[in-house]
């Protein structure tokens, strides 16, 4: 069997979220062999000091992984500069790499997953990122686990070769699309990946993932993807810098292992049937995206009152 992958956690200013995480994650079988590197990111203004210092007391208890490496940053890089400097560390000493942030409850079997998966595929070039997320899906149709373009960055995992591949620039990013990859791109229009990417090049978002994503589809990669999520996403309760309160990331959690993989490296044409519907309806009617709207609006202007 090939040597674990490393796993490589991204933390900021959310205590309770990275105690759930980390103690979800030591719950998985191979935790105890594993090496898990954590990257703390600096605060980004004084009042976010005594956050991160809390969040810097719990990574440093003691966790039950095989080594914990801990790197906390001295100034504040942002998710994005965090997330692609780290990864790129990681995978220069250990050639791949499983990936999560603080708001990421992994179910028993996940690292289990994530591991056979890299050893399975990694001589697959076209296969370029293993996925532990999918949305609520309709499974009637779907194998235990398929490829699509869709790259999910909640919870991931990647080798080397694959993360050399990633474009940091979103210009390059750019120039390289016409209006079939567009199409292609979003799911013939369904999700809004084309305009995070056109947000990116303005500067109103600062996404790693989305460029990963587009990354990967400019050249032709695949993902895999489970038919049902093998992690809880709790962030999307208001509190992160980029989340919402949004119910869109809700499912429920495969509990039982992970043990069918396809033998044949191709797109699932089920797979993209089934993310393209779940894209097209995902928002919901005009009541329910009102409300959405009006509940988030609250939600921020009470929180970063008493912030």
């Amino acid at each position: 069997m090939s040597p674990l992958s490393p796993i490589v956690l991204f933390v900021y200013s959310r205590p309770s979220h990275t105690r759930r995480t980390l103690q979800a994650l030591e719950k998985n079988r191979l935790a105890t062999d594993s090496e898990l590197y954590i990257f703390s990111d600096g605060a980004k203004n004084a009042g976010a000091i005594p956050a991160v210092e809390e969040v810097r007391r719990v990574i440093r208890e003691a966790w039950g992984f095989k080594d914990v490496h801990v790197v906390e940053r001295t100034h504040n890089l942002g998710l994005a500069a965090n997330v692609i400097d780290g990864v790129s560390n990681v995978i220069k000493k250990h050639k791949k790499a499983i990936v999560l942030e603080d708001d990421v409850l992994f179910s028993e079997h996940t690292l289990t997953y994530f591991n056979d998966a890299l050893t399975l595929y990694q001589k697959e070039e076209k296969i370029m990122h293993i996925s532990g997320f999918i949305y609520e899906l309709n499974r009637t149709n779907l194998p235990d686990t398929f490829f699509t373009r869709y790259v999910a960055s909640q919870a991931w995992a990647t080798w080397e070769g694959a993360w050399d591949c990633f474009q940091e620039d979103i210009e390059t990013i750019i120039q390289q699309f016409d209006e079939k990859k567009i199409s292609d791109f979003t799911f013939e229009g369904t999700m809004n990946f084309w305009r995070q990417i056109q947000q990116q090049k303005v500067g109103k978002v600062d996404s790693w993932a989305v460029r990963w994503y587009a990354s990967v589809f400019l050249r032709g990669g695949l993902a895999l993807s489970p038919n049902q999520s093998l992690i809880e996403n709790i962030g999307h309760d208001g509190t992160g810098v980029h989340s919402e309160i949004s119910g869109m990331f809700a499912t429920t959690i495969r509990r039982e292992p992970m043990e069918r993989f396809p033998a044949e490296v191709v797109e699932s044409e089920e797979g993209y049937r089934s993310l393209k519907k779940y894209f097209k309806h995902r928002k919901g009617g005009l009541i329910e995206r009102g409300t959405r709207f009006i509940r988030n609006k609250l939600f921020h202007r009470i929180y970063n009152r008493i912030r």
